[in-house]
């Protein structure tokens, strides 16, 4: 990685999704729209903020937790991909050693997950009964950066099929400790029943969220809760289905329905006016560096393109509280050869990374 003081992106700056400018420079890795007398290394270009993925998993693969050099590697993987900000939404490992490293995108973290007892996937959460909710969600709104991770459903092997995980007297107590610790609560749903217990209980965002039906639509739209489709995971849901089928035929029939309307229900959340963000769900079996892959499937689904851009640009900073192209803030960027708003294909290469002011080689 190159080390420069001053940088000079000109061309296009998106500074927002309609808000253009010519110029912007990176001074001691920091925004400014004011020109530098000092002498500055050129990057010519159309200038997004550094991407977001806010749903990936740095320290986890398929196994459970992984070491530090495993867990560098799958941060470089992002950040290679225009991902300069993860919401990493549930993590067995300690990756805090990540925010020394300059070179590194930055990680807003959901602590560990949290899950029913024998109800998830192996070494992956905090596996508990329901008395204990409240203790563990305090305990990690305290370990994370301001979300708390829960496992909303899974499949129950007695049902043979997937269901809800937590009454509701719990979860109305867990997520309102979260808030009173000043955290943000999400979790991760495949299917519908769930959904209304936890809405109704206050949480602030669902992960996946194939469940959704039209009774359950509104409620979301009606409280602002947000939802990370993650399609490019939702698209293993068949082979997942095929793996089952013998044993849970009722679990792969209804993995199948999820997979087969998930177009269907994206455009119809986000024409309710539901919040719509980018996330990959990389780093448990998926691989990192997909957000572009993410946004395509958007558009896909039937988002405008626009939105689907701001969805891991300016729309995702704001939603987790951290800065886009603004004065002051971190020099984040990501270059492109091309108008990504004109087709978001244009994502997938990267002609410029700069993280905090330095071009990434």
């Amino acid at each position: 990685m190159s080390d420069h003081t001053v940088l000079h992106v000109k061309g296009r700056v998106l500074v927002g999704p309609e808000e253009v400018r010519d110029e912007v420079w990176a001074v001691d890795g920091r925004i400014t729209f004011e020109r530098p007398r000092a002498e500055a290394v050129k990057v010519h270009g159309w200038a997004l903020p550094g991407l977001v993925d806010a749903h990936c998993h740095v320290g986890l693969d398929r196994h459970g937790p992984v070491d530090a050099v495993t867990s560098e590697k799958q941060a470089l993987t992002d950040r290679e991909a225009g991902t300069l900000l993860i919401r990493d939404a549930g993590s067995p490992s300690d990756t805090r050693w990540i925010d020394d490293r300059e070179d590194l995108p930055k990680i807003i973290r959901a602590g560990r997950h949290i899950a029913r007892t024998r109800r998830y996937i192996r070494n992956y959460a905090h596996e508990i009964e329901p008395e204990d909710l409240v203790a563990y969600v305090a305990q990690e709104a305290r370990r994370g950066d301001g979300w708390v991770k829960l496992v909303g459903d899974w499949i129950d092997r007695d049902a043979g099929d997937l269901t809800a995980c937590w009454p509701r007297g719990a979860v109305e107590a867990a997520i309102a400790e979260a808030h009173r610790l000043g955290a943000r609560v999400t979790a991760h749903c495949f299917a519908e029943d769930s959904l209304r217990d936890l809405v109704e209980a206050g949480i602030d965002c669902i992960e996946h969220a194939t469940g959704l039906t039209e009774d359950t639509i509104p409620l979301f739209a009606e409280r602002g809760v947000a939802i990370v489709p993650t399609l490019v995971n939702i698209a293993t849901f068949p082979s997942l289905a095929a793996g089952g089928e013998s044993k849970y035929p009722a679990w792969s029939a209804h993995m199948r329905r999820l997979h087969e309307r998930r177009y269907d229900t994206v455009r119809a959340a986000y024409d309710a006016g539901i919040p719509v963000f980018v996330g990959t769900d990389a780093g448990g079996s998926l691989a990192h560096g997909l957000v572009a892959a993410e946004v395509a499937e958007l558009v896909k689904a039937g988002i405008p393109p626009l939105q689907a851009l701001s969805a891991t640009a300016w729309g995702a900073r704001s939603w987790l509280g951290r800065p886009a192209i603004e004065e002051g803030a971190p020099a984040d960027l990501v270059v492109y050869d091309e108008d990504p708003r004109a087709d978001v294909r244009v994502l997938a290469a990267p002609r410029r990374v700069v993280l905090n002011g330095r071009i990434i080689d």
